[in-house]
């Protein structure tokens, strides 16, 4: 099968976890054993997100100069290599020495005019008081937002319109590469007069991974987070693990925008595009997921909902 594995960026960094490279490492670590167990005989594309990545450059660049900080499309390049070449280096210690493997810096088209950029509503970089947070703003025209009882900086998170890297991305597929792509949902551009420029926003990694693997024509799309499932009443003593699901039902029971909302909308998508299987589920259930034994399953093949 042609698969594309979207991992998660607080699954490759728990929440609660120190930021350091170690802890990165181990959880990419994590992410290889499985990947490695379906590698062997399908095809095989990598996406993943990087918020806490951003999140964590975003505290270095303003240590370094707060008042001309690193505009987001570069720090999300950065990114896609610092986690592409953790990814590469450990599935290389667990595949034989034959299997290829590359990382692309993969730009993704936007529209200017997508309603996105006029209602900023992604949280970047840290978190400030309140009259700090102002102040930046005041400064550098940031749109701020309140994150619990501080303030972050929210930007436009428009829909991928374009992949431009799809075809090397193939090609690389063709010849039995492992590729590393559309971190982070990509690295946002747009034409301005003519000419490609980056763009100060952030392309929610579920959708771009959707798109990507809709483009790619993939057999199966896999989401995988720090839970093992999508569920319903999620945190109550009443929730429930969704086995499978028609993404007309799923999308009737209403996701957390800030959690599982995108991913399942990612998923509905994929599946409606294509009528294929997407699958949202844990990272170390990767395997089981592949083998159709694990996470929430969503497909237009049949109807209605089941829960384990």
């Amino acid at each position: 099968m042609r698969l594309v594995i979207a991992l998660g960026g607080n699954a490759l960094l728990r929440r609660g976890e120190a930021m350091t490279a170690e802890n990165q490492r181990e959880n990419v670590r994590i992410a290889c054993e499985q990947i490695a167990k379906i590698a062997t005989g399908n095809e095989l594309v990598v996406a993943h997100g990087n918020g806490p990545q951003v999140g964590l450059l975003a505290l270095q660049g303003n240590a370094y100069d707060a008042k001309n900080p690193y505009p987001l499309d570069v720090l999300g390049a950065e990114t896609e290599g610092m986690i592409g070449y953790m990814i590469e280096q450990e599935l290389g210690n667990l595949l034989p020495v034959e299997v290829p493997f590359a990382t692309l810096l993969t730009q993704v088209e936007v529209d200017p005019n997508d309603p996105a950029f006029q209602h900023m509503t992604k949280p970047i970089g840290p978190v400030y008081a309140k009259a700090e947070a102002e102040q930046l703003a005041a400064e550098k025209g940031w749109t701020i937002a309140p994150d619990g009882d501080k303030f972050r900086r929210v930007v436009a998170s428009p829909r991928p319109k374009r992949i431009f890297e799809i075809r090397p991305l193939k090609w690389l597929l063709e010849k039995g590469t492992i590729v590393i792509a559309a971190g982070g949902g990509g690295i946002p551009t747009m034409y301005k007069d003519g000419k490609l420029v980056g763009v100060e926003a952030v392309i929610d990694k579920d959708l771009c991974s959707a798109f990507l693997a809709t483009e790619l024509q993939a057999d199966l799309l896999v989401i995988a987070t720090d839970v093992d499932a999508a569920y319903i009443d999620w945190g109550k003593p009443t929730q429930k693990a969704i086995a499978q699901a028609h993404p007309d039902e799923l999308e009737r029971l209403g996701f957390a925008a800030g959690s599982m909302g995108p991913k399942v909308q990612a998923a509905c998508e994929f599946a409606r595009d294509t009528g294929k299987v997407a699958v949202i589920g844990s990272l170390p259930d990767i395997e089981a997921i592949v083998q159709g034994k694990a996470g929430t399953r969503i497909s237009t093949a049949q109807p209605g909902l089941s829960y384990r």
